[in-house]
Parts: C-alpha cells; sequence; structure tokens
C-alpha cells in the first residue's frame, strides 16, 4: 500500500501584539486587514524580528495611497517610497512593530490610485537560504521560485491570500533600511495546513485550526 508524504502550506499568518483592538485599527486602516491574524501576546522581542509583509501593488499612486494610509494611522516611515531601477517603493513600520513593504515594478501610472493589492508574500529573514529551502520542501512545499542562495518562493495552494519566501536575513534587513541585529520572539505565527513545527531559523508553525483569529 503506498503512502503520500504529508504536505504543509501557509494558511493563515498571525502577528503577536501587546494591543489587539489598536492593531486592528492600524491594519484595517492600512487596508491590509484580511491578510493577517493577530494574538495578544508580551513576548519580548529587540531590533529586527527578521520578517516582513511585501505588497505588491499596480503603480506608484497607489504606493503612495497605501503608504499613506499607514503613515496616518500610527505608522513610522524606514524608507520613503523612491523610484529604483525596479520600480517604486517605501518601507513602513506599523506601531506593534511589524515592517512593511509596499512597492510596484510600473514606473509610471497608467490610472488613478486604488486600494486593490496585487499579492503579500510574508519574507521570512534567513540565515541560510538554500537550506531553508531544503527544510521547507523536507515539509512538503512546492518551490514555485528560486535564485541561488538568496531567494526562494513557494508555490500557495489557495489556502492563504498570503505567499510564503526567505530571503537572505542580512540581504532583507538592508532592503528594508534597518540594522540587521535582533534577538528575542519573532511575534509571528506562521499557520500550517499540517503539522506544528519551527524551522531552522525559529520561524513558529502552528496547525491552522489551532490558531487564535482577529
Amino acid at each position: 500500500m503506498e503512502t503520500t508524504a504529508s504536505t504543509t502550506s501557509l494558511a493563515s499568518v498571525t502577528l503577536e501584539v501587546t494591543d489587539i483592538e489598536a492593531a486592528r485599527r492600524f491594519y484595517t486602516a492600512f487596508g491590509v486587514d484580511r491578510y493577517v491574524r493577530l494574538r495578544a501576546s508580551e513576548a519580548h522581542s529587540t531590533g529586527f524580528r527578521g520578517f516582513t509583509l511585501a505588497l505588491t501593488v499596480s503603480g506608484p499612486a497607489t504606493v503612495d495611497s497605501f503608504l499613506g494610509a499607514a503613515v496616518d494611522a500610527g505608522a513610522t516611515v524606514l524608507k520613503p517610497a523612491t523610484k529604483s531601477l525596479w520600480g517604486y517603493g517605501g518601507v513602513v513600520q506599523a506601531p506593534d512593530g511589524t515592517i512593511c513593504k509596499v512597492a510596484t515594478s510600473a514606473k509610471k501610472d497608467t490610472g488613478p490610485a486604488t486600494r486593490e493589492i496585487d499579492e503579500v508574500v510574508l519574507l521570512l529573514g534567513v540565515e541560510d537560504v538554500k537550506a531553508g529551502k531544503q527544510f521547507y520542501v523536507g515539509q512538503g512545499m512546492t518551490v514555485a521560485r528560486s535564485f541561488g542562495g538568496k531567494y526562494a518562493e513557494f508555490a500557495a495552494d489557495g489556502s492563504s491570500p498570503v505567499k510564503l519566501a526567505l530571503y537572505k536575513r542580512r540581504g532583507l534587513a538592508k532592503d528594508l533600511g534597518v540594522p540587521t541585529d535582533g534577538s528575542g520572539s519573532h511575534r509571528v505565527i506562521l499557520g500550517s495546513t499540517g503539522a506544528s513545527f519551527t524551522d531552522p531559523d525559529g520561524f513558529a508553525w502552528e496547525t491552522a485550526t489551532g490558531l487564535d483569529h482577529a
């Protein structure tokens, strides 16, 4: 009798916050409330928590709209929106400490700003992308895109509106405009369609049915 390997995919992203109501107000105003869950926690962390929520939108005006809404709701600007070789984007830090990046590959607007998000990726900063990729493949995940030891993105199965990707920790911190150093809790829980586990970089996964809802 044949057995099939167990598979895991990202079902949800839960942020640990000290004030759920304040965090809920922020993420609703920012426009990403449907992408994250919230859990009350007094977990301690210092410096870079090792992850970011990366939003891709249609054009520069929409980038500005999302970043402006975040700042109006209390976010701190880490990197003002600017043009680059790859497009246009900026980085903010939510009042609870979560770092969010909003970007577009378009360098010019083809229409007015919208409140639509094309894609959200949870980027985990890891010490060794190749080792991390191998670990997650061992959990049953499928690699959708990979660029050597710098980046790996996993295929989504529709369980979550958020995709999962791995990025070299040092490179991610530089991209976000923050120091690499950080310690304590990541303050993010990844919902698993399979079993609970912790990855090599300390990111915790819990079976999705056991997660709190925002």
